[in-house]
């Protein structure tokens, strides 16, 4: 009997010319800094470094008018972060998107998981470019 295989997915990118992009990884970083309120716990949680998790936040507070993220300076339980009101509605907003996408493509989803072959012989770590 063979093991069954993750649902094919779309992967919601959304660009932001020239050089900002907001997508999955940003949105599950700032979930998990809500869940967390730590940028560092949430870089954790994501296996990535401090500067990295940070430089996200800090991209994600540029790409906008509003900041998503604000940081909280030590005190008595040390510093942490904060998802603002429009990080939340970022967030949802996000989500919905990717909702509205698989319900759109949903039949496409179900015709290509129908012609679907046999298991990459490349595993499930391929990493093949967006644009391929």
């Amino acid at each position: 009997m063979s093991e069954s295989r993750p649902d094919l997915r779309p992967v919601l990118r959304i660009d932001f010319p020239p050089a900002d992009r907001l997508g999955r990884g940003k949105i599950l970083l700032l979930e998990l800094i809500r869940d967390t309120g730590s940028i560092s716990a949430a870089g954790r949680a994501m296996d990535m470094s401090y500067r990295r998790a940070w430089l996200l936040v800090d991209a994600l507070n540029r790409m906008f008018s509003e900041p998503s993220v604000e940081s909280q300076r030590g005190g008595k339980q040390g510093g942490g972060a904060l998802v603002t009101p429009f990080g939340e509605e970022l967030i949802r907003r996000y989500r919905q998107m990717e909702e509205r996408v698989q319900a759109a493509i949903a039949e496409d989803l179900a015709w290509l998981e129908s012609m679907r072959g046999g298991d990459s012989p490349f595993g499930t770590d391929e990493v093949v470019s967006d644009d391929a």
